[in-house]
């Protein structure tokens, strides 16, 4: 159970931070490979990243670190491949103080990546907030240097921490937060989104000011606070929000409000740390617990588990559903550790149809590609991101080839699994990813330090073209 970013720093980072521990390790020629949790950083080494590993590698903040944030769909088209690129977000805070809190609802637009060019652009003023990593078809407003993309945000008041975040995919300006004061809150941002969209693009943040809005609804049944929460993706409205007391309260949307119900489903023997929906049955959600467990419920069903999963010998942080195989689920536990599990075979003797312990410390964030079934992300406290295909096995052919082409580097792994697509490096103490689910092969990632926004460009293959 790893999750508090109680972090009195603002995740201020300059670009150059953003780069350190991407990909390899360059002090010197040569080149070497960098393992993390087994090499470690001489006297005037430094870490930098591989620029043709990336289609686009990008860093920024909205002020303070944050511990959660959504993607929020858009209507920019559902499957986008060219660039430039668009994105809108929403993400909470984890300020000094409670009073100082706010969920930021941002915008970030003019993303010029490279499409296959794989030739590393020149490094700009290392002083901005934001800076384009990669290279781009088009100049800056002064026609004289690769388009730097561009951060809009808009601040609304939040008093307390925001454990997570959630958007509705069906009304994405309704937005769900949970707050470390043991309340659960709804908000309509649709007037924030707006003011985004018809705004014209200008580097800047938009000032500092704080908007102070009054939630749409505001739950406080819960008897602690919580981190687990989800909109279900069949039902508009219809919520779970699971607490560290072990209880789970089903939302039911009503006129624009919403009836949650005051009996909540129990079956765990310690804290919810996750929810998630099926993506297919509006009755049916999973979660996972501190107890180790993961659960499927059926709300038709009453308030006790249809199945319980033994799915770690450690805490299960986080789940993901596979939206595309809805018999599979992901979950990621304390020690390291993630497993795929088969719904099929629960009745057979065990779910769990692959496991990997490549980490080396908790699972803060696990999640599916929305357009690849076989691929999943991950991220982790000893600060990777990795990227999966459960599709891929080991071919001897092709290993040895790939060692005779790196056998002048010392120190390349021979043991990595051959499902691992990607490593991702450079920032601290991460936290959550999400995948866009409207442009393949894009991911945005939270940690200490501030954002990532990263298309490796070993995806470009494997995803769908607009």
């Amino acid at each position: 159970m790893v999750r508090s970013l109680k972090n009195p720093k603002k995740a201020k980072r300059k670009a150059k931070e953003s780069k350190k521990g991407s990909s390899s390790l360059v002090p010197s020629i040569p080149i070497k490979v960098w393992q993390p949790g087994i090499d470690k950083l001489e006297d005037g080494e430094e870490l930098q990243f591989d620029p043709s590993a990336y289609n686009y590698l990008q860093g920024f903040g909205i002020g303070w670190s944050c511990l959660s944030f959504d993607i929020i769909r858009d209507s920019l088209g559902l499957v986008r491949s060219e660039f430039p690129h668009t994105l809108y977000g929403v993400a909470g805070t984890q300020a000094e103080q409670a009073s100082w809190n706010y969920i930021g609802v941002f915008k970030v637009s003019n993303i010029y990546g490279k499409k296959r060019d794989l030739v590393p652009s020149a490094i700009g003023d290392e002083d901005t907030d934001m800076e384009s990593e990669s290279s781009s078809e088009e100049g800056d407003d002064a026609g004289d240097g690769p388009a730097k993309p561009i951060l809009q945000l808009h601040k609304v008041a939040h008093q307390g921490c925001i454990n997570r975040i959630r958007s509705m995919s069906q009304k994405p300006h309704m937005c769900a937060s949970w707050s470390d004061r043991g309340h659960v809150q709804v908000w309509n941002f649709s007037s924030q989104l707006n003011a985004l969209a018809e705004s014209e693009a200008k580097r800047s943040q938009g000032g500092n000011s704080i908007q102070r809005i009054a939630p749409l609804f505001k739950f406080d049944g819960h008897k602690d606070e919580g981190y687990a929460i989800d909109w279900n993706p069949v039902i508009p409205g219809r919520l779970v929000s699971g607490d560290c007391n072990r209880c789970i309260h089903l939302w039911e949307p009503s006129s624009e409000s919403w009836i949650v119900h005051e009996n909540p489903f129990v079956g765990h023997k310690a804290s919810v740390e996750d929810l998630q929906w099926s993506p297919t049955e509006g009755d049916v959600f999973a979660s996972c617990s501190v107890d180790g467990n993961v659960s499927i419920w059926d709300t038709r069903l009453g308030k006790t588990p249809a199945i319980s999963i033994k799915a770690h010998d450690a805490d299960v942080n986080v789940i993901s559903w596979n939206r595309l195989v809805s018999c599979m689920i992901a979950s990621g536990s304390d020690d390291g550790g993630f497993s795929i599990h088969d719904l099929r075979l629960v009745n057979e003797g065990g779910s769990v149809v692959a496991h990997f312990k490549y980490h080396k410390q908790p699972v803060t964030s696990i999640e599916w590609s929305p357009h690849e079934g076989s691929t999943l992300a991950v991220s982790s406290a000893d600060n990777q991101l990795t990227i999966w295909d459960l599709s891929l096995e080991k071919d001897a052919e092709e290993e040895a080839e790939f060692k005779a082409k790196v056998k002048e580097q010392a120190n390349a792994p021979e043991d990595l699994p051959p499902q691992l697509l990607f490593v991702h490096q450079g920032q601290k103490d991460l936290k959550e990813l999400h995948w866009h689910q409207q442009i393949p092969g894009m991911i945005i990632s939270t940690a200490a330090d501030g954002f990532n926004i990263l298309m490796p460009s070993n995806l470009e293959t494997t995803l769908p073209s607009a």
